[in-house]
């Protein structure tokens, strides 16, 4: 995958062995770049301060020993909000989308992925912001019964028909370039339309907005673009 500038990643995780591998697989993709390695979420914190360059994208452990994932979570969406956080844990569930609508984190997939699998994940989120597999997907849509009558938005919720097809272009993982030019309509007038999705919806990036188009059955689980479809 060619980029105008490399992905600058940071990894953090207690096992020592992992952190090590990852950095050793990244050091020859010249499409992403290993900047940032710590082995606990205070650590990686702490070097934050004194970055002369912040990640775009952290890798990040959810059980650590002394700040663990969800803790380092909540500290970077209120310190650092532009860094998109993907939580690689062994202790991963299906039933993840709460975790990611209150945190805020841009995926969560399990220790075991391969690094191959992890290297597409990565540009996804670092394309659209989210990124859902086929089980996630699969997972949102049992809670969806499809017979159930759409639900009614509040007043504040109700989305222009403008909001509606940006919301649905997220979905299908457009960038917000790609969604200006398929438009034509100005990439600032995309992050205005964005900003405004995100207040209505109150959900706190784009994988909250892909979950609400799903259970507002706003798009359907077929209708998403998934990273290896």
């Amino acid at each position: 995958m060619e980029n105008e500038k490399p992905i600058n990643i940071a990894i953090v995780d207690d096992d020592n062995l992992i952190v090590q591998l990852l950095d050793a697989y990244f050091s020859n993709n010249e499409s992403i770049s290993v900047i940032m390695k710590a082995n606990d979420g205070s650590v990686f914190l702490e070097q934050l301060k004194s970055a002369p360059e912040i990640p775009d994208i952290v890798l990040l452990d959810l059980r650590m020993q002394k700040m663990d994932g969800i803790e380092t979570t909540e500290l970077l969406k209120e310190q650092y909000p532009t860094i998109k956080i993907i939580v690689i844990s062994s202790h991963y569930k299906s039933s993840f989308m709460g975790y990611m609508l209150k945190t805020g984190v841009n995926a969560f997939i399990p220790k075991e992925i391969s690094p191959d699998a992890l290297e597409q994940i990565i540009y996804s989120v670092s394309k659209t912001g989210y990124y859902f597999s086929e089980e996630h997907v699969n997972a949102m849509s049992q809670h969806i019964s499809m017979k159930a009558p759409k639900p009614k938005l509040s007043k504040q919720e109700i989305l222009t028909s403008r909001e509606l097809e940006i919301l649905k272009l997220i979905c299908q993982q457009y960038s917000t370039v790609e969604i200006a030019s398929k438009l034509f309509i100005t990439k600032r007038t995309v992050e205005g339309h964005k900003a405004n999705l995100l207040l209505k919806t109150g959900v706190r990036n784009t994988a909250g907005l892909v979950i609400f188009a799903i259970s507002h059955q706003i798009i359907g689980p077929d209708e998403l673009t998934l990273v290896f479809s």
